[in-house]
């Protein structure tokens, strides 16, 4: 990869609470889709789809290439193995982090984060006040095989960076997003049924572009949503 830089997305089939929602569609675009455009847009970096080797993944790699994302496939429990291993078959020094169960992802982060980790030399760079399921996180290779090779708990295996933010070999940093997306209180991933049909809604009530919507306008999709819910005419 040019500049040993890309976003590695995490994507699966198996969802225990949503089975399949990453190829759920959400608009013209399922939500692996949506991940894949708004990570590459505005940041300039090549996405890779990390997802597991087992059969119900292939459809995964086929959802990626088709928005023309690469693909590393790798253990279905072990996530963090899987970035390793994406690190060496890309040539990768740091990875943009980023969960295909976010299709209102920040455009923005992956930039802004990116920026930080090398300004500053940290080792993992994280934004706090997002809404619920828009940051990424800005992991430096080194780091990232430190990682690998100490942390033994499933859970460290599983997300990846808790073993980072609490060992003090490498920095890691708590940024502050920016104001005009600085709104905790507001709820964009997909986890669940429910999630889904309210990410659908917020997504019908954003006015057509000509490509991704930006994160403040999804915001204010949401506001209008919420309004709407208190006059009774919410959620369809």
């Amino acid at each position: 990869m040019k500049n040993g830089v890309a976003v590695v997305l995490q994507a699966r089939m198996g969802s225990v609470r949503l089975p399949g929602k990453s190829l759920a569609p959400i608009g013209t675009r399922t939500i692996l889709g949506h991940c894949i455009e708004r990570l590459r847009l505005r940041s300039g970096l090549p996405v890779i789809v990390a997802t597991s080797t087992l059969d119900e993944d292939d459809v995964i790699a086929t959802e990626a290439a088709r928005y023309g994302a690469s693909t590393v496939r790798g253990s279905a429990t072990d996530v963090l193995s899987r970035y390793v291993r994406a690190a060496d078959v890309f040539g990768l020094t740091t990875i943009i982090r980023a969960t295909a169960d976010n299709p209102a992802v920040d455009m923005d982060a992956p930039r802004r984060t990116l920026d930080l980790l090398e300004r500053t030399g940290a080792g993992h760079v994280v934004e706090h006040g997002l809404p619920y399921g828009c940051a990424v996180e800005a992991i430096d290779v080194e780091a990232l095989r430190h990682a690998d090779q100490i942390a033994t708990l499933e859970f460290d295996r599983e997300h990846v960076t808790p073993f980072l933010k609490r060992d003090r070999t490498y920095m890691a940093l708590d940024a502050i997003a920016p104001s005009d997306v600085r709104r905790s209180d507001v709820r964009l991933t997909v986890d669940t049924h429910e999630d889904l049909d309210y990410v659908r809604c917020v997504y019908e009530r954003v006015e057509p572009t000509d490509g991704p919507p930006p994160l403040t306008e999804l915001i204010a999709a949401a506001d209008r949503l919420a309004d709407q819910e208190e006059t009774g005419a919410g959620i369809r």
